[in-house]
């Protein structure tokens, strides 16, 4: 997409903005108006997304209209230096509180390293038959969608991390009444917007629902993150994170945190748990571990996960696992929840414990 595309459908969609502020308010007569939210609620309608964004530095409203795209309030620095875009998406990325710099996204992508975001690669396919699926996402991607449509008619969901969809999180993207709107900090077909988690460039309240997997390893303040997600989120929105426990570096330098499951319940300690448990247990570690056994040995990537392949049996001894010991060696972790405006007590995550492990 050019940037006059993105201009002409910026153009387009504040004339249906406009249509809808003006039919609510003329006359006031109650068919107008259950006309325009019709218009506004319609579950195919495509997401406004320059209407949800703002400055990532200070919140301020953003100026599309002009190359690069800039910050309206002239005390930022954005309004002088402003955003670049990236496969004509808009780059809205703090660059001095980033570990990214402006010049990453001087080509039409902005990866910093070599990415399948389709998921059918050789490389991604047998890493899958080692690892097998996720045996979570499937099921809770289908549980919010459920809870999310129960509560909007066409709720909005912010992936984070989206520039390949996750395994497992399809449901989401294959459902008419959910509108996704995908986050990386680089440019793909799945993604609207390139964007720093730890900064998100977005207006309080924005989204129904929040969904980061396999993200929040690869976050220098996951906290910060998990802080954005909430500020992010209606009231009583809800959030999915998965995210690794033993698992070894496969982000090279942007690798830094792993988590436990109690500290990932720390971590969400603003949210009402509604589900939280390990994706997949020590089997599905070990399995990693073989594979990283290789690889420390000097083999390649591809040849350290053709070694490993005949071990791929091990993971299956994770479905006779007990919940306490595989919860405590799991490959990862999850939680979902939704947006809560009591915070977790730091006593309580003794009691969490014994609790998960019953």
């Amino acid at each position: 997409m050019t940037s006059r595309d993105i201009g002409i459908r910026y153009r387009r969609d504040l004339r249906l903005r406009d249509s809808i502020v003006r039919a609510r308010h003329a006359g006031g007569g109650s068919g107008t108006h259950n006309r325009a939210r019709s218009v506004e609620q319609r579950a195919d309608a495509p997401v406004d997304v320059n209407a949800l964004l703002c400055c990532p530095r200070c919140r301020s409203s953003l100026r599309f209209e002009r190359e690069p795209i800039i910050c309206t309030n002239a005390q930022c620095t954005y309004s002088r230096d402003g955003f670049p875009r990236a496969g004509g998406q808009p780059v809205l990325v703090d660059f001095e509180r980033s570990i990214f710099d402006r010049e990453n996204y001087g080509d039409d992508r902005g990866s910093v390293m070599q990415r399948d975001d389709s998921g059918r690669g050789l490389a991604v396919r047998c890493r899958r038959l080692l690892t097998g699926d996720n045996p979570v996402t499937p099921g809770k991607s289908r549980e919010m969608i459920r809870r999310l449509t129960a509560q909007a008619p066409a709720p909005r969901v912010l992936v984070i991390g989206g520039g390949a969809i996750g395994a497992g999180a399809d449901a989401l993207y294959a459902d008419p009444n959910v509108r996704v709107v995908g986050t990386d900090v680089y440019a793909s077909p799945n993604t609207k917007v390139v964007a720093d988690g730890h900064f998100l460039p977005f207006r309080d309240g924005a989204f129904d629902g929040v969904w980061i997997q396999a993200v929040l390893e690869h976050v220098l303040d996951p906290p910060a993150v998990v802080a954005e997600i909430h500020r992010v989120l209606k009231p009583n929105g809800l959030a999915f994170a998965d995210t690794p426990f033993m698992q070894q570096v496969h982000e090279e330098a942007y690798d830094f945190t792993r988590f436990t499951l109690s500290g990932h319940r720390w971590l969400f300690r603003g949210f009402e748990e509604i589900d939280a448990g390990a994706v997949g247990g020590a089997g599905k570690a070990l399995v990693w571990s073989i594979r990283y056994a290789a690889l420390s040995l000097g083999l390649s990537t591809r040849m350290a996960t053709l070694v490993a392949l005949p071990f791929f049996w091990v993971r299956y001894i994770d479905r006779f696992a007990k919940t306490g010991p595989k919860t405590d060696g799991a490959s990862g972790v999850y939680f979902f929840g939704r947006k809560s405006e009591r915070v977790l007590n730091a006593k309580d995550m003794l009691h969490y414990y014994e609790m998960k492990h019953r």
